[in-house]
C-alpha cells in the first residue's frame, strides 16, 4: 500500500511546482548575497564544493565528476588558485599528478559565509514571521523533505 496519494488536481500541483521553484531561485539569490559570493561562477562554487565534500583530487577528476573537458577545468581552478582559495600538490601515489585542494583560507572563508547565510535567514524568519508563520513554515519543510526523498 502507497502513502502517496494521487492527486486530484493536476493543475494545483504545477503551479506548486512553479512556485515552488520560483521561491526557491529567489532565496538562493538571497542567500548567495549573504554569503558573499557574489564572485564566484557557478562552476567555481561547485568545484569548491566538490572538494570540501570529496577532499584533494586532480583537475582532470574534477573535470570528469562535472561533465566537461580538462582544459575548460584549468581555466575555472586558475583563479581560484590565484585568490588563494586553491592550492596544488603533488599526488603522492603519482608525482606526474597535481591534487587540488582548498587551502586554510578557503575554508575559513566557506565557514564564514554560511555563518552569515545562517544569519540572515535566522534574523529574517524571526522579522518576517510569527511565532504561528514559523510552526507552519516548520510543517511545509517536512513536506517539501519528503518531495525529495528517495
Amino acid at each position: 500500500m502507497s502513502s502517496r496519494p494521487s492527486s486530484p488536481q493536476p493543475a494545483l500541483a504545477r503551479t506548486l511546482a512553479t512556485e515552488i521553484r520560483a521561491t526557491f531561485r529567489k532565496l538562493k539569490q538571497r542567500m548567495r548575497e549573504q554569503g558573499g559570493d557574489n564572485d564566484l561562477t557557478p562552476s567555481q562554487a561547485s568545484v569548491l564544493l566538490r572538494l570540501e565534500q570529496q577532499g584533494p583530487t586532480t583537475v582532470s577528476s574534477l573535470a570528469r565528476a562535472e561533465g566537461m573537458r580538462p582544459q575548460s577545468m584549468s581555466a575555472i581552478v586558475a583563479p581560484l588558485q590565484e585568490s588563494g582559495l586553491l592550492r596544488g600538490a603533488p599526488d603522492p601515489g603519482d608525482g606526474r599528478q597535481t591534487l587540488m585542494s582548498l587551502t586554510p583560507k578557503c575554508l575559513k572563508w566557506l565557514q564564514q559565509s554560511r555563518a552569515a547565510r545562517q544569519d540572515w535567514l535566522t534574523t529574517t524568519i524571526i522579522q518576517k514571521l510569527s511565532v504561528h508563520e514559523q510552526e507552519k513554515l516548520h510543517a511545509a519543510l517536512d513536506l517539501l523533505s519528503r518531495l525529495v526523498e528517495d
